[in-house]
């Protein structure tokens, strides 16, 4: 999709599929009033009439107009209140299925009487330009007859053609494609995303861009490092599990490096610890860590941002077998410190856990983990927030802030010393369970216990990362948050 801006001097000369006006009720812009004038006054008859009232992402479509050059036009209401964030959204969400359903091949936007409180205009082009590539996204990989794809090639922003403001579509741009590259990988089957099927993905991005190096540690050599903690969730499955170390090298080279590490579980059977059958196939969708840190990687470098990221994966998949770990089984991690193994489908931590101590080596800025790691935060949390647990107050701070700007909110939930003894074990250091009680804060103590190096944070994204029931498919969350994230520290 191309996405470009233009001063709009005559609007009855611009020459596009579908016009969209953005308006309240008494039409206060003079590009409203314009628009309304050159195509006779429909608008206002409208208004006048009760067929269009102009509330908030309501939509009035006129596929026949005459006074424009324009084969049709969209009117959006912006209702009469300060607009939010999320208003922004639903109006920009309003004006995608008129145009798309009447095959319209470009549209041209109408923005200037739009304002968003404590928003920069810049702030609407890089949105709009996120949410228009992201609703392009159509799955397609294993399916005969997919949905048609978005008819709209080309969109044109009403808006002063500077610099700064075609920078914001271009990290709007990256954004969307980032997410996109997150749905992706989350909706193909697990019998295609495979460890090493993210490898490649991840492969790929070294191959686009020059600024990425790519570099994937197999089970020999995971081995040799000591990480049992990782290798006894694969032990199951005939699918090696794989390690994966994506480095952007965006900063300066003495920069310290910005970490992001990915929960890539590319099925979870639960192993011995058999989950359920109900729901079992939304389990290709325990890898949405690691697709999230694979489209923000892609985001970055797309938007050439000027900072060291490391992205890290850690993919296996959880199967039961005659070699498959056992409830009761003691491994040792790469930290040395050992765990019991009280439930095998408790295993994303497991994978995260040396992925963890393996990144000390980065001597990094700040480490965030992403993982669908429990269903205790889908009970807390719905769909609507991640779970956001830190090692540092300020840090769980900037995230939170950082979500609520892209859109993408968590929620700070606590990890006090109180809930660590639920993982108290007679047999190793730790147990890998502490018990039915605050599932996802004992998740996030186990965690760390292996990030005492370094300022981190764990976001819990088991209700985030996926939507179930007829709309089922991957969300592309947390691209946006990390993105931001990433973004707000160019300079720090």
């Amino acid at each position: 999709m191309q996405i470009s801006l233009k001063p709009c001097k005559d609007l009855t000369t611009v020459n596009t599929d579908c016009l969209i006006l953005v308006t309240d009720a008494a039409l206060n812009s003079e590009l409203a009033q314009a628009v309304d004038a050159a195509s006779g006054g429909v608008i206002s008859h409208m208004l006048k009439r009760g067929d269009f009232k102009a509330k908030l992402a309501e939509t009035l479509y006129l596929p026949n107009i005459t006074g424009l050059k324009a084969r049709r036009l969209l009117v959006v209401g912006k209702g009469d209140s300060e607009l939010s964030d999320s208003d922004f959204d639903k109006i920009i969400q309003a004006t995608f299925s008129a145009p798309a359903a009447a095959d319209c091949k470009d549209s041209c936007y109408l923005l200037d009487n739009i304002s968003v409180t404590d928003r920069k205009p810049g702030w609407q082009y890089q949105r709009i330009a996120q949410l228009l590539v992201s609703s392009s996204y159509r799955y397609t990989a294993t399916v005969s007859k997919p949905k048609p794809a978005l008819s709209i090639r080309r969109v044109t922003l009403q808006g002063a053609n500077t610099a700064p403001n075609r920078q914001a579509i271009q990290v709007g741009t990256s954004i969307g494609k980032g997410i996109n590259t997150a749905c992706e990988l989350g909706d193909l089957p697990g019998n295609i995303c495979t460890p090493e099927y993210i490898a490649s993905e991840a492969r790929s991005l070294g191959n686009k861009f020059e600024s990425v190096t790519v570099s994937v540690l197999d089970e020999k050599k995971m081995k040799q490092l000591g990480m049992g903690a990782l290798l006894s969730v694969s032990a199951g499955s005939d699918q090696a599990a794989r390690l994966i170390i994506i480095e952007y090298k965006g900063g300066k080279k003495s920069a310290q490096p910005h970490v992001l590490v990915g929960k890539g579980v590319t099925f979870d059977t639960g192993g011995i610890s058999l989950k359920p059958g109900a729901k079992m196939d939304e389990m290709k969708y325990d890898m949405c860590g690691a697709a999230s840190v694979v489209g923000t990687m892609a985001a970055i470098a797309s938007m050439d941002l000027k900072l060291n990221v490391i992205g890290v994966v850690a993919a296996a998949e959880n199967m039961p077998s005659g070699g498959a770990t056992k409830p009761g089984d003691v491994v040792t991690s790469m930290s040395g410190q050992t765990i019991e193994i009280l439930n095998t489908d408790a295993e994303g931590r497991l994978v995260l856990c040396d992925a963890l101590t393996y990144v000390e080596r980065f001597k990094p800025a700040s480490v965030i983990d992403i993982a669908t790691l429990t269903g205790a935060c889908v009970v807390a949390l719905g769909k609507h927030a991640a779970g956001l647990y830190s090692n540092q107050d300020s840090f769980a701070q900037e995230l939170l802030e950082q979500g609520r700007l892209a859109q993408d909110r968590a929620w700070h939930m606590p990890l006090w010393d109180d809930y660590q003894n639920q993982l108290d074990s007679n047999f190793a250091d730790m147990a890998n369970i502490g018990g039915p009680e605050a599932g996802s804060v004992t998740a996030a103590c186990f965690l760390s216990r292996f990030t005492k190096a370094y300022r981190w944070a764990h976001l819990d994204i088991a209700g985030a990362a996926w939507l179930g029931g007829a709309n089922k498919g991957a969300t592309g969350r947390p691209v946006s948050l990390l993105c931001h994230y990433l973004m707000s520290k160019v300079g720090s």
